[in-house]
């Protein structure tokens, strides 16, 4: 799951798996697998980085565990506080 922030500024968190492709005409667009499509303020760039840095984590964690240890982050760009 990746925190974006949609034009009106209401935060959304997205299934990353979900995500089909992401366009920049100029806004940010995200098409989903599901044919939505959703408007970011974060960059296309900014979307790939949390996209690899979620995918990252998920591959660091261990196999049997819940949240990949004590205090993992559960959100792409999320300390393990909770704070961005």
């Amino acid at each position: 799951m990746i925190r974006l922030t949609r034009l009106n500024l209401e935060p959304i968190v997205i299934n990353s798996d979900l995500i089909e492709c992401v366009e920049s005409t100029p806004d940010t667009v995200l098409k989903l697998t599901n044919g939505q499509r959703l408007m970011v303020r974060e960059s296309l760039d900014d979307v790939v980085a949390r996209v690899i840095e979620y995918r990252r984590a998920i591959a660091a964690a261990p196999p049997a565990g819940g949240r990949g240890g004590a205090g993992a982050p559960l959100f792409a760009g999320e300390s393990k506080h909770g704070y961005r």
